[in-house]
Protein backbone atom coordinates (compact mmCIF):
# COMPACT_ATOMS: atom_id res chain seq x y z
CA UNK A 1 0.00 0.00 0.00
CA UNK A 2 1.25 3.49 -0.83
CA UNK A 3 2.62 5.27 2.25
CA UNK A 4 0.41 8.37 1.74
CA UNK A 5 -2.64 6.10 1.66
CA UNK A 6 -1.58 4.41 4.91
CA UNK A 7 -1.32 7.81 6.61
CA UNK A 8 -4.71 8.82 5.27
CA UNK A 9 -6.29 5.63 6.58
CA UNK A 10 -4.87 6.36 10.06
CA UNK A 11 -6.18 9.93 9.93
CA UNK A 12 -9.53 8.63 8.68
CA UNK A 13 -9.85 6.39 11.75
CA UNK A 14 -8.96 9.29 14.06
CA UNK A 15 -11.38 11.69 12.33
CA UNK A 16 -14.12 9.08 12.41
CA UNK A 17 -13.70 8.77 16.17
CA UNK A 18 -13.73 12.56 16.56
CA UNK A 19 -16.72 12.96 14.25
CA UNK A 20 -19.00 10.96 16.51
CA UNK A 21 -18.48 13.57 19.24
CA UNK A 22 -19.12 16.71 17.15
CA UNK A 23 -22.42 15.92 15.51
CA UNK A 24 -23.29 13.96 12.41
CA UNK A 25 -23.33 16.80 9.86
CA UNK A 26 -20.06 18.36 11.01
CA UNK A 27 -18.48 14.90 11.30
CA UNK A 28 -19.60 14.01 7.78
CA UNK A 29 -18.10 17.27 6.46
CA UNK A 30 -14.79 16.46 8.15
CA UNK A 31 -14.77 12.97 6.65
CA UNK A 32 -15.50 14.27 3.13
CA UNK A 33 -12.73 16.88 3.44
CA UNK A 34 -10.33 14.20 4.64
CA UNK A 35 -11.28 11.88 1.78
CA UNK A 36 -10.62 14.64 -0.77
CA UNK A 37 -7.31 15.46 0.89
CA UNK A 38 -6.28 11.80 0.86
CA UNK A 39 -7.23 11.37 -2.79
CA UNK A 40 -5.06 14.38 -3.66
CA UNK A 41 -2.19 13.12 -1.49
CA UNK A 42 -2.40 9.68 -3.13
CA UNK A 43 -2.19 11.12 -6.64
CA UNK A 44 0.52 13.59 -5.61
CA UNK A 45 2.63 10.85 -4.05
CA UNK A 46 2.37 8.62 -7.13
CA UNK A 47 3.40 11.41 -9.46
CA UNK A 48 6.41 12.22 -7.30
CA UNK A 49 7.46 8.58 -6.99
CA UNK A 50 8.53 7.27 -10.31
CA UNK A 51 7.20 9.08 -13.34
CA UNK A 52 10.05 10.11 -15.64
CA UNK A 53 9.65 13.24 -17.72
CA UNK A 54 9.28 12.18 -21.34
CA UNK A 55 7.28 15.00 -22.89
CA UNK A 56 9.84 17.81 -22.72
CA UNK A 57 10.86 19.74 -25.83
CA UNK A 58 13.76 18.18 -27.72
CA UNK A 59 16.68 19.81 -29.49
CA UNK A 60 19.60 18.67 -31.61
CA UNK A 61 23.11 19.71 -30.56
CA UNK A 62 26.49 19.06 -32.10
CA UNK A 63 29.12 18.29 -29.49
CA UNK A 64 32.66 17.54 -30.55
CA UNK A 65 31.48 16.87 -34.11
CA UNK A 66 28.84 14.39 -32.96
CA UNK A 67 25.07 14.96 -33.17
CA UNK A 68 23.10 14.37 -30.00
CA UNK A 69 19.46 14.79 -29.09
CA UNK A 70 18.65 16.42 -25.76
CA UNK A 71 15.51 17.07 -23.83
CA UNK A 72 15.29 20.70 -22.75
CA UNK A 73 14.51 21.25 -19.06
CA UNK A 74 13.73 24.97 -18.95
CA UNK A 75 11.08 25.18 -16.22
CA UNK A 76 11.62 24.81 -12.47
CA UNK A 77 9.56 21.60 -12.45
CA UNK A 78 11.49 20.06 -15.34
CA UNK A 79 14.84 21.05 -13.82
CA UNK A 80 13.83 19.57 -10.45
CA UNK A 81 12.88 16.18 -11.93
CA UNK A 82 15.49 16.01 -14.69
CA UNK A 83 16.45 12.44 -15.58
CA UNK A 84 15.00 10.88 -12.43
CA UNK A 85 13.28 7.49 -12.61
CA UNK A 86 14.72 6.42 -15.97
CA UNK A 87 16.02 2.90 -16.30
CA UNK A 88 18.31 3.82 -19.21
CA UNK A 89 19.44 6.64 -21.46
CA UNK A 90 20.32 6.10 -25.13
CA UNK A 91 24.02 6.67 -25.94
CA UNK A 92 23.66 9.91 -27.88
CA UNK A 93 20.83 11.44 -25.85
CA UNK A 94 20.83 13.62 -22.77
CA UNK A 95 19.17 16.53 -21.02
CA UNK A 96 20.13 20.19 -20.94
CA UNK A 97 19.07 22.26 -17.96
CA UNK A 98 18.43 25.85 -19.04
CA UNK A 99 18.64 28.52 -16.33
CA UNK A 100 17.65 32.17 -16.52
CA UNK A 101 20.69 33.45 -14.66
CA UNK A 102 24.40 32.86 -14.43
CA UNK A 103 25.55 31.38 -11.09
CA UNK A 104 27.20 28.33 -9.57
CA UNK A 105 24.96 25.33 -10.32
CA UNK A 106 24.83 22.15 -8.26
CA UNK A 107 23.40 18.80 -9.35
CA UNK A 108 22.61 15.59 -7.49
CA UNK A 109 21.35 12.13 -8.36
CA UNK A 110 18.41 11.54 -6.03
CA UNK A 111 16.04 9.04 -7.71
CA UNK A 112 18.31 8.93 -10.76
CA UNK A 113 19.08 5.37 -11.79
CA UNK A 114 21.54 6.01 -14.64
CA UNK A 115 25.17 7.06 -14.00
CA UNK A 116 25.70 10.47 -15.59
CA UNK A 117 28.33 13.06 -16.36
CA UNK A 118 27.27 16.69 -16.05
CA UNK A 119 28.95 19.34 -18.18
CA UNK A 120 28.61 22.84 -16.73
CA UNK A 121 28.35 25.54 -19.42
CA UNK A 122 28.57 29.32 -19.32
CA UNK A 123 26.13 31.61 -21.14
CA UNK A 124 28.05 31.13 -24.43
CA UNK A 125 28.08 27.33 -24.26
CA UNK A 126 31.73 27.04 -23.19
CA UNK A 127 32.33 24.03 -20.97
CA UNK A 128 33.52 25.09 -17.51
CA UNK A 129 34.02 21.56 -16.20
CA UNK A 130 32.53 18.12 -15.67
CA UNK A 131 31.19 16.03 -12.79
CA UNK A 132 30.81 12.24 -12.87
CA UNK A 133 27.81 11.32 -10.74
CA UNK A 134 26.76 8.03 -9.13
CA UNK A 135 23.14 6.84 -9.28
CA UNK A 136 20.86 7.34 -6.27
CA UNK A 137 23.30 9.66 -4.55
CA UNK A 138 22.45 12.99 -2.93
CA UNK A 139 26.01 14.33 -2.98
CA UNK A 140 26.09 17.77 -4.63
CA UNK A 141 28.28 18.28 -7.68
CA UNK A 142 28.79 21.98 -8.34
CA UNK A 143 30.06 23.92 -11.31
CA UNK A 144 33.59 25.36 -11.05
CA UNK A 145 32.19 28.80 -11.89
CA UNK A 146 28.97 30.59 -12.80
CA UNK A 147 26.95 28.46 -15.24
CA UNK A 148 23.80 29.09 -17.25
CA UNK A 149 23.40 25.52 -18.54
CA UNK A 150 24.07 21.98 -17.35
CA UNK A 151 24.20 19.19 -19.92
CA UNK A 152 23.80 15.63 -18.60
CA UNK A 153 24.86 12.63 -20.68
CA UNK A 154 25.65 9.00 -19.87
CA UNK A 155 28.69 8.84 -17.59
CA UNK A 156 31.89 8.97 -19.62
CA UNK A 157 30.21 10.19 -22.82
CA UNK A 158 32.24 13.41 -23.00
CA UNK A 159 35.56 11.62 -22.36
CA UNK A 160 34.77 8.90 -24.93
CA UNK A 161 34.21 11.57 -27.56
CA UNK A 162 37.18 13.78 -26.70
CA UNK A 163 35.09 16.66 -25.37
CA UNK A 164 37.12 18.78 -22.94
CA UNK A 165 36.70 21.82 -20.69
CA UNK A 166 37.00 25.06 -22.64
CA UNK A 167 35.31 23.59 -25.70
CA UNK A 168 32.21 25.42 -26.90
CA UNK A 169 28.86 23.77 -27.64
CA UNK A 170 26.54 25.54 -30.11
CA UNK A 171 23.30 26.02 -28.18
CA UNK A 172 21.22 27.68 -30.90
CA UNK A 173 19.14 24.49 -31.20
CA UNK A 174 17.65 24.88 -27.73
CA UNK A 175 16.21 28.36 -28.27
CA UNK A 176 16.31 31.34 -25.94
CA UNK A 177 16.82 31.11 -22.22
CA UNK A 178 13.78 31.82 -20.04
Amino acid sequence: MHKNLRYCMKFFDIFQALATGVGRLRGLSLLIALALLCAHAQAWGQTAEGAPLTDLPRAALVIGGRSVEVQVAATPEARQTGLMFRASLPEDEGMIFVHDSLRVRCMWMQNTLVPLTAAFLDENGSILGFADMEPLNTQSHCSPGPAAFVLEMNRGWFARHGVVAGQRIDLTGIGARP
